[in-house]
């Protein structure tokens, strides 16, 4: 099974900063990266006027583009679909990063800046990691916000050498 760690922090805490960071620190280790954002308000990946968008407003349930380089699924659900549904439509990546999903049984890592957050979003029993530019817990393991390398070393140390 891919693991699956979700990025969980508050509003404007630097969450997708510091995933573009360990993204590219993943992919420059040779790893293939999967990442899944969740959004509460709902999203609109289509352009009015386009064919796949002409497509969905006809009724189509699912529309899906494909080029020589990428493809892209959208697809109507009754329900908002749970993390692990949302999992398996993701294949071929030896790990899952999610951004949000705090509420899922993953495990986390908090992104944290004194700056911009009063306090921490999960308790330490949570966290298999915090990323911020302050010790949040004693005994969770703590990353700088500017540098992804030492995050990905533990990472490929106890997350990817175990799945």
């Amino acid at each position: 099974m891919v693991p699956v760690i979700s990025i969980v922090g508050r509003s404007n805490c630097g969450k997708t900063t510091y995933l573009e960071k360990l993204i590219r620190e993943m992919k420059r280790r040779g790893y293939k990266v999967g990442t899944i954002k969740h959004d509460v308000h709902g999203f609109d990946m289509d352009r009015p006027g386009k064919d796949t968008w002409r497509h969905a407003q006809a009724g189509a349930d699912v529309v899906c583009i494909s080029s020589p380089a990428k493809m892209a699924m959208i697809k109507k659900v009754e329900q908002e679909l749970t993390l692990d549904e949302v999992v398996s439509f993701v294949d071929g990546v030896d790990i899952i990063f999610t951004e949000g999903y705090k509420r899922e049984g993953k495990r986390k890592i908090e992104v944290f800046r004194q700056a911009v957050c009063d306090r921490p979003l999960c308790g330490k029993e949570e966290l298999l990691a915090v990323v911020s530019d302050t010790v949040l817990y004693n005994d969770v393991p703590h990353f700088g916000l500017d540098d992804a390398a030492p995050l990905a070393d533990f990472l490929v140390a106890h997350v990817l050498t175990k799945a």
